[in-house]
């Protein structure tokens, strides 16, 4: 069995020739059978893949020959089989979109804190603790005491600071994010904003929950992560939680008890929100992805495109076939 190696990566640099590196960066993927996302932009790169373990590691060493992005951070953790379907490599105007402008990390930043000492300030009972993650992350897991913005998307987090936290500049603000990618904008702004000590755990929930052990642990529950895997748990072990492929939303085995659940169709999550036509659609691509995988056959993604363009190809061929044989001179003349 082949272990696969997730490394999620981020930088902050001023990469102008941004639009020039894309096929580049996917040349080298492809070539690799390195699958995910990276996002390039003028402000930077970042993205989840997975490949590998050499595979990632020339990665890594491909993207810091970039004299820009030498201190690119990577986190890795491993996965049983390979969690993306696709090969991409995404031009944005952010690597990580708040939708606000002039927001800059690599000159205004909040304290970074490594994880062997977050517990100690998240404990204080004057420091203001903020998941700066979605609502259905949070959902599955958080530190304890953290105050949840309930933003739907990293959007709507300027509003949940003029909201909530206006008023408390004075105060110690720690925040976390899943990688450290969000905190960098989240505390460029507080600090924008006016907020004098504003602190964000270097490295997110990931390089948290793979040094710190579990028994000293004050993270509860598990951590959402974007691929396959849904959710990883202390020592970066994965996680107990499925998906809905309706809504994409973390589900638990209890909630795939409901009479809302239907595997790719519906979950309680998202039943009341989406339309009978929907579902419909939902009810058709579920029965091809069955009847591909009762085929054995893969039904999503690049692997599922190379079987199609094969078919195609082997359709064409034995067209051809039959014309020959059809025009073929009648040897009995």
């Amino acid at each position: 069995m082949t272990n696969y190696v997730v490394s999620a990566l981020y930088h902050f640099t001023e990469l102008a020739d941004y639009q020039e590196l894309r096929p580049k960066y996917h040349e080298f993927l492809t070539k690799h059978h390195i699958r995910g996302t990276l996002l390039l932009a003028r402000e930077g790169i970042n993205g989840t893949v997975a490949g590998t373990a050499d595979a990632i590691k020339a990665l890594h060493e491909f993207i810091r020959s970039d004299k820009r992005l030498q201190n690119i951070v990577t986190k890795e953790s491993a996965a049983a089989e390979m969690p993306f379907h696709r090969t991409k490599v995404r031009l944005k105007k952010e690597i990580v979109t708040m939708g606000v402008e002039n927001i800059d990390p690599r000159h205004i930043v909040g304290t970074y804190v490594k994880p062997a000492d977050w517990n100690d300030l998240i404990a204080d009972p004057d420091v203001v603790v903020v998941d700066t993650r979605n609502d259905y992350e949070v959902g599955i897991g958080t530190f304890k005491g953290a105050i949840n913005p309930q933003t739907g998307t990293f959007r709507e987090f300027p509003a949940f600071v003029k909201d909530q936290l206006c008023g408390k500049e004075g105060k110690k603000v720690a925040m976390y994010c899943t990688g450290g990618i969000r905190c960098e904008k989240s505390t460029a702004y507080l600090k924008q904003q006016g907020f004098d000590e504003v602190y964000h755990l270097e490295g997110g929930i990931l390089k948290y929950l793979e040094e710190i052990p579990e028994e000293n642990s004050l993270w509860q529950g598990e951590c959402f992560v974007f691929d396959s895997r849904v959710s990883v748990k202390h020592n970066l072990a994965e996680g107990s939680y499925d998906q809905c492929f309706a809504c994409r939303m973390p589900i638990t085995e209890m909630e795939k008890q409901a009479e809302s659940y239907r595997r790719g169709v519906s979950c309680p999550h998202c039943y009341d929100s989406h339309s009978n036509a929907q579902k419909q659609r939902h009810l058709e691509r579920e029965k091809q992805v069955t009847l591909a995988r009762k085929k054995g056959l893969p039904h999503i993604g690049e692997d599922a495109a190379k079987v199609i363009e094969k078919r195609r190809a082997d359709k064409y061929l034995k067209k051809a076939q039959q014309r020959e044989i059809d025009h073929a001179p009648d040897s009995s003349l």
